[in-house]
């Protein structure tokens, strides 16, 4: 299984200083974030920074991490612009890049305060949709029109193709053993990861315990060919600080069937920047 870091909380040369000390201590991968700050300064609000920007200057200074963000709003980007914007720092990074994606947290600013921007949740999954085929055929190479339920655009064609030919997505899927919801996890299936949310937690909650994921994992497996391309399953959580305990939440989370473990830490009143960089010093436990 694989082990990445959430830089939450930090300026982008804090963020970029982070990913280089995470790559340095053996980490295996490094996520940002998808957020825009639009509330009054002085409320309180931490700034936000744009993800693919971080990400590139993360690039060009590591070699081996996985880079991503937890995850991408992808409602609010508009497809072509997301698919230049992925396209240069796949293409900066050798082939590092994943796209973790979902609809955004229902308060999302950029959302519920711009016009004409989908509010229900009904909508954004649909424009979800939209976008992962969008960019599904930008990244064939070929020209290509698209009609979609809230998207439609003329001829397009993407010269440059992602350096292994595409950029992995990892949708965020809700689960519920009581009654799967199935247009979330069926978006997963036909792409190349999930990032699991259990109902009734929030988003960044980091509630999908090691249960949770073997009952996805075996009903996913029920569904998905066996000859199919390997399908990540990444997990949000917080290491023990002993470890002992943190090499047993890796192999726990590990037997369920989850390949990345990604370390999140979302509070303000308990993570800050130093924080987090004494977090990316600690040589992740392998279970």
């Amino acid at each position: 299984m694989k082990i990445g870091l959430v830089g939450s909380f930090g300026t982008p040369r804090q963020q970029v200083t982070l990913a280089r000390e995470s790559e340095r201590h053996g980490w295996d991968g490094f996520f940002t974030w998808d957020g825009i700050s639009l509330d009054d300064p002085g409320a309180g609000v931490a700034p936000t920074y744009d993800p693919f920007s971080i990400l590139a200057a993360v690039a060009a200074v590591t070699e081996r991490l996985t880079l991503g963000a937890i995850v991408f709003a992808l409602p609010r980007h508009r497809p072509w612009e997301l698919a230049q914007r992925a396209l240069t720092v796949d293409h900066l990074s050798g082939g590092r890049l994943v796209l973790p994606v979902g609809l955004g947290v229902p308060i999302d600013r950029a959302f519920t305060s711009v016009h004409g921007q989908p509010t229900a949740l009904r909508d954004r999954a649909d424009l979800l949709d939209d976008v992962l085929a969008w960019l599904s055929r930008a990244w064939s190479g070929e020209e290509f029109s698209f009609e979609g339920t809230h998207l439609s655009t003329g001829p397009f064609r993407f010269p440059a193709r992602p350096a292994h030919g595409s950029i992995p997505v990892w949708p965020v899927a809700v689960w519920d053993a009581a009654k799967p919801p199935l247009r979330s996890l069926n978006r997963a299936l036909r792409w190349d990861g999930v990032v699991p949310q259990v109902r009734g937690t929030s988003p960044d909650a980091a509630e999908a315990r090691p249960e949770h994921i073997a009952e996805l994992v075996a009903w996913a497996a029920s569904r998905r060919d066996p000859a199919a391309a390997p399908w990540d399953v990444v997990i949000q959580g917080r290491l023990s600080p002993d470890d002992g305990e943190a090499r047993d939440q890796l192999a726990a989370a590990a037997d369920a069937g989850a390949t990345w473990w990604v370390e999140s830490w979302w509070d303000p009143a308990t993570t800050t920047p130093e924080h987090l960089l004494t977090l990316a010093r600690r040589t992740p436990p392998r279970p």
